[in-house]
């Protein structure tokens, strides 16, 4: 009986309390039923057989499904200083939404998916240890991250399937295959090539399949107990076989290994490889009963799948040892057991000072033979940067505004102090970032910008990390959080305080450089809000038209030697020559230079009036830009947006400051504290250059 105390028909049914069973009834609708019976099929051995005879490709290798999984997303070409460079759509993290994206590093990892490649088709770096190197923070995890992820996710794709077996024995014992080995391994060596060459013929596989190895020592040990209580019938021994669905997953320990460095005390190669079960040694009487030993070591648990190494180079020498036969071979050494066949990708990841260890230890020969180097630096391009911060910040939910320009601000700094100051005199570092970018600067080319790249060995390699920019940012909004939002100088400050503790900066030098490029953002952005304020006075489109009219007829007129009607008088007059030369000083138009400009002008305002069309200022960039600078000149004074300084302002300029500041919010995505800030701000640096101009 309900309690609720107010008539039937004022009550909300959607609000009423649903019953227990109500809401069991709902769960068991919104569970999708067909696909967890999908990903836990199960069969028999001559199912699987018929299975993989269609479709091969559910006997890929690792390295085979891996390739296959960033491909199936997709790709696209750019060019970037005359290269072309292919984009993976994979690296876009689309499984979660871009939550792990990588930016800005398209050429290196063009160079993984290569190797990944060339080892899909076993032409040879199948048998290497896939390193990725970089300076911290350069996303060297996060690409580890997103392959292990992607496998995850691809095993549960039709077209990701893969399969493992059990033993389901007359005795109602089951054994698992401890290494999630392909059933088609139950094929004897001598038998594969017969049986792999009919399934090839049919030419429905990606890759030929290709079987290497023996099973594992459990399943090894269970074939031949079969095939002794069979009578060696194979047909027989076969049917004990149950094939089941296998889905990768790092939290099950199923496919996706991950190994790090500990203290040395507390690990050993075990943890790589497994270690005998001392309480199973009873039940099976014998410590080399393979039931007796637990394969659950890392190398065991990535089978089929990948394995990542955390910091690699940190690891003790004993661990990169068994690196060498686990890469080069794809075999591993249990104890007390014989070399056992694995089949997954090996990435690992290192800093720069342990690479370098590695490099001048003699010892390690053998590993660095083995082992690809794919470089991971820091970003060198400015958008690129940027695209990290704001992902992070302006894509989730944060309790501040963040005012423009804030997040591309710090990019801008994080990307300076990656970059080796240019040997050139006329070029800043400044205008190095903006080349790197695709800006335009006269007197470089796109060949240029090749050969400043290739000068410089170190960038990329050195300077601020992107997790600093993050702190900093964070520490800023949880500082402001009051004032309800954050601005560039904010966040810039930030950064400069905290370059005394950090941790990784010690060279006073360093530090000092790193403050002098914090002044040079400050002055670009100083620029770029002048510029927003500019416009956003200057947006008056009627008044821009009637600029452009006064000045198109004075140059109608100069170039073709008339005089202008004056509309007020009626009377004619010559050309106003102070309007043009106002206006095309704004573009740097030289005096000497000014009748070539204004002939170019009439001559396409002419072409344009043949093919029947109206010139419009938009339609030149540069007379737009020129224009709206002449306005800007014209109207700040009657704005008196210096007044903004001072606590007195009159009711008609705080009603067009009003407007102007609705512009920079509609325009500019400012909100009402930020563009106030702005306006006060751009009215500083006013105040200054007239006090400056007075004295």
């Amino acid at each position: 009986m309900s309690t609720d105390p107010r008539p039937q028909h004022q009550r909300d049914p959607a609000a009423e309390p649903l019953a227990s069973g109500d809401l069991l009834s709902a769960l068991g609708r919104l569970q999708d039923k067909e696909t967890w019976q999908e990903l836990h099929w199960e069969g028999t051995f001559a199912e699987y057989l018929a299975m993989v005879q269609e479709n091969p490709n559910l006997s890929r290798n690792a390295y085979q499904r891996l390739y296959d999984l960033i491909l199936s997303f997709g790709a696209e070409t750019h060019t970037e200083f005359k290269k072309e460079i292919t984009r993976y759509h994979f690296f876009d993290d689309p499984i979660e939404g871009g939550r792990d994206a990588v930016f800005g590093l398209d050429v290196h990892l063009e160079k993984l998916v290569r190797v990944l490649k060339s080892a899909a088709l076993g032409y040879g770096t199948e048998k290497r240890v896939i390193l990725l190197h970089g300076p911290v923070g350069s996303a060297k995890s996060t690409i580890a991250r997103l392959l292990k992820k992607g496998l995850e996710w691809y095993s549960r794709q039709p077209e990701g399937a893969l399969y493992t077996f059990s033993w389901h024995m007359p005795t109602g014992e089951i054994v698992d295959s401890p290494l999630n080995e392909d059933p088609l391994k139950l094929i004897p060596l001598e038998l594969r090539d017969e049986i792999l060459g009919r399934i090839n013929a049919r030419g429905r596989g990606r890759y030929p399949l290709k079987l290497e190895g023996e099973l594992d020592p459990v399943s090894r040990f269970m074939f031949k107990r079969a095939m002794a209580e069979c009578g060696g019938d194979l047909t027989e021994v076969l049917q004990l076989i149950r094939v089941r669905r296998m889905v990768l997953s790092e939290r099950d320990r199923v496919g996706i290994g991950t190994f790090q460095p500990k203290d040395e005390k507390n690990q050993d190669s075990t943890e790589l490889t497994g270690d005998i079960n001392y309480r199973k040694i009873a039940e099976y009487g014998s410590d080399s009963d393979p039931r007796a030993f637990n394969f659950d070591g890392e190398f065991c648990v990535a089978n089929r799948g990948i394995i990542e190494f955390v910091e690699m180079l940190k690891l003790d020498v004993a661990f990169l040892y068994d690196l060498l036969g686990a890469s080069q071979e794809h075999v591993i050494k249990p104890k007390k057991f014989a070399q056992t066949s694995i089949d997954e990708v090996i990435i690992g990841h290192t800093n720069e000072p342990e690479y370098k260890k590695l490099q001048s230890n003699e010892f390690m020969e053998a590993l660095r033979d083995r082992t690809i180097k794919i470089d991971i630096p820091y970003i060198t391009t400015w958008k690129h940067e940027s695209r990290i911060y704001q992902k992070d910040f302006n894509g989730r939910r944060v309790a501040a505004h963040i005012a423009p320009h804030t997040l591309e601000m710090a990019a801008m700094w994080a990307v300076l102090t990656r970059l080796e100051p240019p040997k050139k005199a006329n070029l800043s570092i400044v205008q190095k970032l903006r080349l790197y970018d695709g800006k335009t600067l006269p007197g470089y080319t796109e060949d240029n910008v090749k050969e400043l790249r290739k000068a410089a060995k170190r960038e990329g390699l050195m300077g601020i990390s992107p997790r600093y920019i993050q702190d900093k940012i964070s520490n800023a909004l949880v500082r402001e959080a009051d004032a309800h939002h954050i601005n560039p100088f904010m966040v810039l400050n930030e950064l400069e305080a905290g370059l005394d503790g950090h941790s990784l900066l010690s060279d006073e030098e360093v530090k000092k450089h790193y403050r002098d490029l914090l002044g040079m953002v400050k002055k670009e952005y100083e620029d770029i809000v002048k510029n927003e304020v500019q416009k956003a006075i200057a947006s008056d489109e009627e008044a821009i038209t009637r600029l452009c009219a006064n000045y198109i007829d004075s140059v109608k007129a100069y170039t073709q030697k008339e005089r202008v009607r004056n509309p007020y008088t009626g009377e004619y007059e010559d050309p106003d020559e102070r309007l043009m030369r106002a206006v095309e000083e704004k573009i740097d138009i030289a005096e000497n230079r000014k009748d070539d400009f204004r002939r170019e002008l009439m001559n396409y305002i002419g072409a344009l009036a043949l093919d029947g069309k109206v010139f419009d200022f938009r339609m030149n960039e540069r007379l737009h830009k020129a224009l709206e600078l002449k306005l800007f000149e014209d109207q700040k004074d009657s704005i008196k947006l210096t007044s903004l300084v001072s606590q007195v302002v009159d009711k008609e300029t705080q009603a067009k400051i009003d407007v102007v500041k609705q512009r920079l919010i509609d325009r500019f995505g400012y909100d009402d504290q930020s563009a106030t800030d702005v306006l006060n701000f751009v009215a500083s640096i006013f105040a200054r250059g007239d006090a400056r101009s007075e004295s």
